[in-house]
């Protein structure tokens, strides 16, 4: 069972439906809190939606300061698995766990309402499970949600298959080359605009956010088969 850190900040206010989402997917999903430092062995870490402090100056400009991100940036360094949504996605960028930046939506207006969006990439801890060009309808809700780039770091992202998701038919805030989700170079470090934690179960509107959270366990799962298919070819070398 992967153990899942879901850091909080003051603001966050979609933390609680970030843990159950992650605790329905079968994980050890517990809170940090931003003043901590150090994630509690965690094997993952989520930054969820909301608000963080100092958001005034510039989205998760002053979060990036935290204590809890040092110990996010190690777990990334060393390849462990970190998602950021909405306002984690600010964080990220702003830390310089992901390239590029986050800035008002191009009609500066708050906008909260389905969206759609095409898989991109397939190879992350939190895509796995989706397919090649999945078309999903998931939710938005920000403010500061227009992705920015310059146009060589948009080619290399574009030519690395580093965009994760982009949005299909709307792009709704002005996001460059439409794209709604971008991973890092390692891959373990994706940050996503929609909120996959909205959009879990039939009662919430479907379910096509639920395997973000799955594919977290699966990637357990997987790393569990290799290393019992490793054990068993020792042992029949012996």
């Amino acid at each position: 069972m992967e153990r899942v850190a879901v850091v909080v900040f003051p603001g966050s206010n979609c933390d609680a439906d970030t843990l159950a989402a992650a605790r329905e997917a079968g994980t050890d999903a517990y809170f940090v809190w931003h003043r901590d430092t150090d994630l509690q062995r965690a094997d993952i870490a989520i930054l969820p939606g909301g608000f963080s402090y100092g958001d005034y100056l510039r989205s998760g400009a002053i979060a990036r300061f935290s204590p809890i991100m040092r110990a996010v940036a190690a777990h990334a360094q060393a390849g462990g698995p970190v998602l950021g949504i909405c306002n984690g996605f600010q964080i990220l960028c702003e830390a310089g766990l992901l390239p590029g930046g986050l800035m008002r939506n191009a009609r500066l207006k708050f906008l909260s309402r389905p969206v759609r969006v095409r898989v991109e990439a397939t190879d992350t801890p939190f895509t796995r499970l989706y397919g090649p060009g999945e078309e999903l309808t998931v939710p938005i809700a920000h403010g500061d949600g227009r992705y920015v780039v310059d146009p060589r770091a948009a080619a290399e992202l574009e030519a690395g298959g580093r965009v994760v998701w982009r949005y299909l038919g709307d792009n709704p805030n002005g996001s460059t080359n439409d794209i709604a989700g971008v991973c890092n170079a390692g891959r373990n470090v994706v940050g996503i605009m929609p909120h996959p934690e909205r959009r879990t179960t039939p009662v919430l509107g479907g379910q096509d956010g639920a395997r973000v959270f799955h594919s977290m366990e699966a990637r357990h799962a997987t790393q569990h088969a290799g290393a019992v298919r490793a054990l068993g070819s020792q042992h029949s070398r012996v």
